[in-house]
């Protein structure tokens, strides 16, 4: 293997939204032999990027599913955005169906709601991490506010005549059969691509932004085969790149539709899977 690519949530980040000591210990093995490292996350470049500085992980990184590709130094490689006309289309979906939603774009993430904003990061939080403090939750939310990481905003279409480049809209809810009626209502759209990182909430990019198309357009502009390419994820997002990869990895952790279509089941997120996987590929 030439590249290891690797999702970030419920991959490489314990519960706990950790790198840890294990996994970044192994990805800067495998850079030692020579390998090239990518991390391919639905996280904005601000929040990847800060948690990767923190366990000293220096590699590329594919955001916001494919949208918004950087190098080592977080120069902007490549980007794909939502147009305008198809941006409504979403907005008068997840509007219909009673679904809040936040816009991801090349200045920061809008959202019209705070209260609904918020309760969208304590849900998300208490289903996937396993020490669950809400003051921390509430206490970060509002630091992203505060430095304005997270904007407010009166209307979306704000955006539109502002001329601001729209990468990923994120809708959440805990009533599954909502968000899987907005999907359907948007399956037609050829300009989109509609997903998830995770049980709560629905990712939506322009079609070309896959975490499989930018890896693939990563890897090449590297000069490496897809063939050499080895992928890691657990969840629905991280198909594309995992079908596309010559040798796929699935979390213990990972839905079971992930770990049909892969090649080897590591540990879970919380067991350094992906540092057992790497560590596995290299000594093969």
């Amino acid at each position: 293997m030439k590249m290891i690519a690797i999702d970030m949530d419920g991959t490489l980040l314990d519960s706990c939204e950790r790198v840890t000591n294990e996994n970044a210990k192994a990805i800067r093995w495998a850079q030692e032999k020579g390998i090239e490292v990518v991390i391919a996350t639905g996280r904005t470049f601000y929040t990847a990027a800060n948690l990767l500085k923190k366990a000293k992980v220096k590699v590329p990184i594919i955001c916001l599913n494919g949208a918004d590709i950087r190098d080592h130094d977080g120069k902007q490689l490549a980007s794909e955005t939502i147009d305008y006309e198809s941006f409504i289309k979403i907005e008068k979906a997840c509007t219909k169906h009673g679904v809040h939603f936040e816009v991801c774009t090349n200045h920061c993430i809008y959202s019209i709601s705070k209260e609904q904003s918020l309760n969208a990061r304590i849900t998300s939080a208490k289903s996937t991490h396993l020490h669950f403090h809400e003051a921390d939750v509430i206490e970060k939310f509002y630091a992203h506010v505060s430095s304005g990481y997270v904007k407010l905003i009166n209307s979306f279409h704000q955006l539109l005549e502002q001329n601001i480049e729209i990468y990923k809209v994120l809708a959440f809810s805990c009533e599954n059969e909502k968000l899987l009626n907005i999907k359907d209502e948007l399956a037609h759209e050829e300009t989109l691509h509609v997903t998830s990182s995770g049980r709560n909430n629905l990712e939506i990019n322009h079609a070309n932004a896959q975490k499989g198309a930018a890896l693939e357009k990563f890897a090449a502009e590297k000069g490496v085969a897809m063939k050499d390419v080895l992928a890691i994820g657990d969840h629905f997002n991280d198909l594309s790149m995992l079908k596309k990869a010559g040798k796929s990895v699935a979390m213990g952790n990972a839905e079971e539709e992930v770990k049909k279509i892969c090649d080897f089941i590591t540990k879970t997120n919380n067991e350094h899977g992906v540092a057992f996987a790497i560590e596995k590929m290299l000594k093969e």
